[in-house]
Parts: C-alpha cells; sequence; structure tokens
C-alpha cells in the first residue's frame, strides 16, 4: 500500500497535468488562429532570435544530455542526431527564419467554382488546430515542428525522447518567450517536461478531445505504437528503406558521387539509402568501382551472391533487406533490369525514397511512374529527401502513409480545409 499510494498520485497528477496542456493548447489554438499572419510571422522571427540568444544555455543543456546518453552506450548515429554545436543552433534558428518567410497557407483558396443558381463555392485551407508531435532523439525536432505548426496557426504538445529533454527544453522555452514577445499565447506551443512514457499514452488517448492529430518522428516501435493506441488521426512517419538503384545507362561518375553521397553523407538520417541495387548489364564493370569508393570512404558492404561474385563483402540476409541501419552500412544486390529492381523496392521498401541513377530518360520516367513511394528521384542522392531541401522551410517528418499528407511535412500539410459557401437567398426546392 505505501508503494501503489505514490504511484496512484503520480499518475492522478500526469493526467492532470496532460489534460491541462491539451485545455491550453485549445485555446492558444484559437487565438493563434485569429491573430492573422502578419502576426504569426512577427512571432516566427522572434522565435528565431530568442533561439540564438538562448544559443549558450541550449549548448550547456545538450552537453548533458550527451554526457547521459554516452554513459548509456547509445550508437554513434544516435548521438549524432543528439548532438548540437554552434553551428547547428544557427541552422536551427535560420530554419525558423525561413518558416517565417514562406507564404502563410492559412485562407488561401484551392478552387473556387459557381453553381447554376448562383451559389459560389471555395475550398479554403485552414489550421488543423491542436497537433501532437512524438520524436525520438533529435532536439531540433523541437524548433522545426514548433514552427511549421505556428505557421499553419496551429498550436502544438511536444513529446521529445528522454535522451534530448534537457536540450529541447531550453529551445522550447526559447519559443515560448518569442510567442510572447509578439504577443501570441505561449500555449501554443508546449513541450511534455517529463520522461515518463506514460505521457505518450495520454496524447493518443486524445486529451478528452482537445487533440485533433498526432504525427509520430521515430524508430518502428514507436510508430506501431502510436498506430496502434491513437485515438486519434495519425499522420504516420515509417522507417528509411530507401534504395538507389544503378540501371544499365547509369553515368559511371555519375553513380559513384549519388551512391556514396546517399549513403554516407549522414547515415542516421532517414533519407540515406540502406540499399543499392545495380543493373546486371553493368555489375561486372561498374560494381567494383562503387564498392571501392564506398569502402574508402568507411563503409561495410553487404551483398547477395551475385554482388559478391563481383566483389568480395559480407554475405546479406534476408533481414538486410529491410533493415534501417542509421549506420555506415549498406546492402547491395545485383538485379536483371528494371523490372526487378522495382521489384525489390515492392517487396523491402518502406515507401519513403527511391532514386534511379541513369541517362535513360524513358527508363527513368518509367521509374519515376511505376515507384509507389512517397518521394521518388531520377540521378539525385536520396539524402535530398528532406523539407527544407524541398523548399518547405523544414519538416516534421515524411509521412509514408496514403491518407492527407505524403512526402515531406511542412506547413501546408499541417492544415486543411474548408468549404465556403456564398449566396445571395438561394433556398433549395
Amino acid at each position: 500500500m505505501t508503494i501503489q499510494l505514490p504511484l496512484a498520485a503520480h499518475d492522478a497528477a500526469l493526467a492532470g497535468a496532460m489534460l491541462a496542456m491539451g485545455e491550453g493548447a485549445r485555446a492558444a489554438s484559437a487565438a493563434v488562429a485569429r491573430a492573422g499572419p502578419k502576426k504569426r510571422t512577427a512571432a516566427l522571427q522572434a522565435m528565431a532570435a530568442r533561439i540564438r540568444t538562448a544559443a549558450p544555455g541550449i549548448l550547456a543543456a545538450n552537453a548533458i544530455d550527451m554526457d547521459a546518453a554516452r554513459a548509456k552506450g547509445i550508437s554513434g548515429s544516435m548521438l549524432d542526431r543528439l548532438e548540437l554545436n554552434p553551428a547547428r543552433i544557427e541552422a536551427m534558428a535560420g530554419g525558423v527564419e525561413e518558416v517565417a518567410a514562406l507564404p502563410d497557407p492559412v485562407g488561401t483558396v484551392l478552387e473556387s467554382w459557381e453553381r447554376p443558381n448562383g451559389l459560389t463555392i471555395s475550398r479554403v485551407r485552414g489550421p488543423i488546430g491542436v497537433i501532437g508531435i512524438i520524436y525520438e532523439s533529435r532536439p531540433n525536432v523541437t524548433a522545426d515542428a514548433g514552427a511549421l505548426c505556428l505557421r499553419a496557426a496551429n498550436a502544438v504538445i511536444l513529446r521529445g525522447g528522454s535522451e534530448s529533454l534537457n536540450s529541447s527544453r531550453v529551445i522550447a522555452d526559447a519559443l515560448r518567450a518569442g510567442l510572447t514577445d509578439a504577443g501570441l499565447p505561449a500555449d501554443a506551443i508546449q513541450l511534455v517536461q517529463t520522461s515518463d512514457r506514460a505521457a505518450v499514452g495520454h496524447i493518443l488517448s486524445g486529451l478528452n478531445g482537445k487533440l485533433d492529430v498526432v504525427v509520430p518522428r521515430g524508430g518502428k516501435s514507436l510508430v506501431a505504437r502510436v498506430q496502434e493506441e491513437a485515438r486519434v488521426p495519425v499522420i504516420g512517419h515509417l522507417e528509411g528503406l530507401c534504395h538507389t538503384y544503378i540501371h544499365t545507362g547509369a553515368d559511371p561518375a555519375k553513380a559513384e558521387a549519388i551512391i556514396v553521397n546517399a549513403k554516407l553523407r549522414r547515415t542516421g538520417v532517414c533519407g540515406s539509402t540502406e540499399t543499392m541495387l545495380i543493373d546486371a548489364a553493368v555489375a561486372p564493370t561498374l560494381l567494383s568501382r562503387l564498392a571501392r569508393a564506398l569502402e574508402a570512404a568507411g563503409c561495410e558492404l553487404r551483398g547477395d551472391e551475385r554482388a559478391r561474385a563481383i566483389h568480395p563483402m559480407t554475405p546479406a540476409t534476408e533481414a538486410d533487406w529491410t533493415t534501417e541501419y542509421l549506420a555506415p552500412i549498406l546492402s547491395i544486390a545485383v538485379v536483371d533490369n528494371i523490372d526487378g529492381a522495382m521489384s525489390h523496392i515492392a517487396r523491402h521498401g518502406s515507401q519513403h525514397t527511391e532514386s534511379i541513377v541513369t541517362e535513360d530518360k524513358s527508363a527513368a520516367e518509367r521509374f519515376l511512374a511505376e515507384v509507389d513511394s512517397a518521394i521518388v528521384m531520377h540521378n539525385a542522392s536520396t539524402q535530398f529527401a528532406d523539407g527544407g531541401e524541398f523548399g518547405m522551410g523544414g519538416e516534421i517528418g515524411i509521412a509514408t502513409g496514403r491518407l492527407h499528407a505524403r512526402g515531406p511535412v511542412g506547413a501546408e500539410q499541417l492544415t486543411i480545409f474548408k468549404y465556403v459557401v456564398r449566396g445571395s437567398g438561394q433556398t433549395r426546392a
């Protein structure tokens, strides 16, 4: 009994705190929507300034998080996601300013038409309302998500990973200070202040109707839990099982530059290529060149039997084709043709990002048309799978589902629409 009572009290306190966050966010969302684009822009600019001012505090908090993460033995790729430095903090502030410079999507008329009875009907963008975002490790997501939600006139409740809690707290405080500077309610951006996993359950419950949508950004287990337990709609972000296909018409130098960048520029991002597919027609002459370039850059290679017959490497298992390494490891398969490449992607991919390297325009257009992934590319590194690179000023994640949003989730994807009907006294017979 002496153990259960404190636990019960803790559970009740957490439930009350989460519901209060939901109520605060709902009220703030209405105020932010009424504020108009100029005031939201001013708030975003103030948020960027506050991030720069808070840089010393952010670095100090991040050092605490990094020390704790190293003590836990967290992987190198996860440490890379967690680490902040002056350049990354400046990039964070710059990203918020890029969001501030974006056109405000709220109120945009998507389409308008007039009916024979004289009614004018328009489809108009508006905010979703209150968004819950659950993410792991990367503290910069705190700034990206807060800025993008505000640009689309939403309020947001952020629940970051326990590894980045200290960093995220200081960043969130800076964002909230920027909101206050611009005369908007600080509760438009709230960070869950506990690492207790029970807080996630409260978010997934919908906070008594105060939450409108949940966006998970993290590993397979997190996304699976959110999709299974959420009582509100989910904008899904699955793992990045990205492929680069070296077609028979590939330019060798271009192929080498692209695959090395696609795999190794940053291995811990979801747009990193995890499998290279190479056409059997060019594998005997090109595979070893690409393999040597990758190995020289520190990449471990795991190949199927046909790839290993051309260049020595570790045998690939069936699990390798469905593993998001987030590390300098690349699986390689030799395929018979473009049909074999697309079949491999359809079987093993996560519908995130796929790229074809070729100078054959007809093959490229077929690949772009027939591969069913959120992002498809021609002669480009999969590392461009990023909202900032798409001109969105950042992203909350890469949505791999089929409803509402797909691909980079920026401000525009954080809106819905309503129909506005204007009449002059019409009644229906």
